[in-house]
């Protein structure tokens, strides 16, 4: 896409986060993340922090995501990470996460 000329915007990273969840390509994910602001000049968003926060609950990194979920005032990475505890089974960090 870059090599085209064209500049990726913040549906791409949507995109681009969601695919890395799914492929579980935690460091990818991370690396495309960073890269919003300083590189493409495209301003994190909510849906952006609930990808990520999915990108390494899925992955099992779950203290991670709960550190990231502390920076955003919101539901949606909360679930994100509670869908992260259920798929690894993780009872005790999912009812720590719940309350």
């Amino acid at each position: 896409m870059c090599e085209e000329g064209v500049q990726p915007d913040d549906v791409t990273f949507v995109c681009l986060l969601s695919a890395c969840s799914h492929a579980g390509l935690v460091a990818k994910g991370m690396h495309c993340y960073a890269s919003m602001i300083p590189v493409y000049m495209v301003s994190a968003k909510l849906e952006h922090g609930t990808c990520v926060v999915n990108v390494l609950g899925c992955a099992g990194h779950l203290k991670e995501a709960e550190n990231i979920i502390n920076v955003i005032p919101h539901m949606a990475p909360w679930k994100a990470l509670l869908s992260g505890c259920r798929i690894l089974s993780n009872l005790e960090m999912g009812k720590h996460d719940a309350k």
